[in-house]
């Protein structure tokens, strides 16, 4: 038998959780949280953790603890039949259209609506389902930025997570060089079992995905396709800040960056971290919350030219990795 808990929680909370789980991930059998609305009317939302033991009370109180709104509401323990766990849990995951793009998992394959592209991405230890936000705002702004004519021809996606971003890229620009990278060596094993699962071919030249495990764009093989027309980083604030220096220097003059993974407060700071880089904003999308950024490269800035990040954030937001 497999176990489910379930607790209810605020919306705040979710997309707090839609992340890594540090506290989860040192434990040698780390349950799949999966958050949830359940009633979009009442803003209901709902936190369910799936695993294979029992558990025990001090994960119960760990779980609790993530969601402070159940302060006092006693989680709801229930054992699943074996077979069934991964497919409940894909449920919680309800597909999303953003732009021409619909992404799905495998319990709702059936429901792919004709005219769009669609992706199978189904949860992993990487993030990037498309369900948050700030994935879903990328997918849109890669659309809006096809639809407006933008034509690159080298596309790198740095903290790919499960390769969404890159896939979406590719479909729109199929003759494109285009490069993925993430600092999680996990994260690019899921990103080449989706490549293969949404019949993306990978390699090096155009029309071919690359792959990369590395931290922002410290790669050779990043660093030798330089400069790329389009640069795509849904990652988070503090990682964005630091690496605009980079992804700077990474970036062809004329060319477009999209930034997401930053919450509404965050934005001015990063965009100052980018200005001093040369860039203007172009677009705003996403949603208030987390708002995905269109930057484009003033000409007179030389890709090569590199200078130090005036705005940092705290360490604690200093992590790297996609949503």
């Amino acid at each position: 038998m497999s176990w489910l808990v379930s607790l209810p929680c605020t919306r705040g909370e979710a997309e707090a959780l839609s992340g890594e789980i540090p506290e989860l991930d040192v434990r040698p059998e780390a349950p799949v949280v999966v958050t949830r609305e359940i009633d979009e009317d009442a803003g209901l939302w709902q936190l369910d953790a799936y695993m294979d033991d029992k558990p025990g009370a001090a994960l119960l109180k760990l779980l609790q603890s993530f969601v402070p709104s159940a302060k006092g509401v006693k989680p709801a323990v229930s054992e699943l039949p074996e077979e069934d766990w991964v497919t409940l849990s894909q449920q919680g995951l309800e597909p999303v259209q953003a732009g021409r793009f619909f992404v799905h998992t495998s319990s709702h394959a059936d429901r792919v609506p004709p005219g769009t592209i669609s992706f199978l991405i189904d949860a992993s230890q990487a993030f990037g389902t498309g369900g948050h936000d700030t994935t879903a705002g990328c997918l849109a702004m890669l659309d809006r930025l096809a639809r407006a004519g933008a034509s690159p021809r080298n596309i790198a996606d740095i903290g790919t997570g499960t390769g969404l971003l890159a896939f979406a890229a590719m479909a729109l620009w199929p003759r494109a060089k285009t490069i993925a990278s993430d600092i999680d060596p996990a994260s690019i094993l899921v990103t080449r079992d989706n490549a293969a699962i949404n019949d993306v071919p990978l390699g090096r030249g155009g029309g071919r995905l690359a792959l990369a495990v590395a931290p922002g764009t410290d790669h050779p093989a990043i660093r030798h396709r330089a400069p790329y027309d389009l640069v795509v980083a849904n990652i988070l604030a503090g990682p964005l800040i630091t690496l605009a220096p980079d992804i700077a220097a990474a970036t062809a003059p004329g060319g477009h960056a999209i930034l997401a993974g930053l919450i509404a407060r965050q934005m001015e700071p990063v965009l100052a971290a980018y200005r001093a880089q040369g860039f203007r904003l172009a677009a705003r999308g996403g949603s208030a919350e987390w708002p995905c950024l269109l930057l484009v490269k003033r000409r007179r800035y030389g890709w090569r030219r590199k200078e130090r990040a005036r705005h940092r954030a705290s360490p604690s937001d200093a992590s790297f990795g996609s949503w």
